[in-house]
């Protein structure tokens, strides 16, 4: 029978050095893993007049298909879905939002690496 802490899934290890990044860079983290409607966003973060919907992906740092790679049209377009029904109980004047990618690739030792893509894709496609 295991007493201790559950160990963190790479997936929630990524996220909170994702949320932890975007702190430093001075945005507020509104709320994580959260159900918009049907689909769910990883971090809703605000800086200024700017919503945004943030997308973590984590892999392993041996894995041969980068992290920000594995974020397709479909899971594009449940951002998108997401932040429509965020909007539309939330939005203000003068409010922009934006979709962000934050990859993170964790070695078995070591620093993990984190690559954030600003603007990663738009509210169309």
């Amino acid at each position: 029978m295991w007493w201790g802490r559950t160990p963190k899934s790479l997936a929630q290890r990524g996220e909170d050095l994702a949320a932890k990044h975007l702190k430093r860079s001075r945005y507020k983290i509104l709320d994580r893993n959260v159900w918009l409607g049907r689909y769910e966003v990883d971090i809703l973060a605000r800086k200024g007049d700017t919503v945004v919907f943030v997308e973590v992906r984590s892999r392993a740092s041996d894995d041969p298909v980068p992290p920000e790679d594995s974020v397709g049209y479909t899971k594009r377009q449940h951002l998108r879905k997401a932040a429509l029904f965020y909007l539309s109980r939330h939005e203000k004047p003068g409010t922009f939002y934006r979709f962000d990618v934050v990859a993170v690739l964790v070695p078995a030792s070591g620093k993990p690496t984190i690559t954030w893509y600003r603007d990663a894709f738009g509210p169309k496609e």
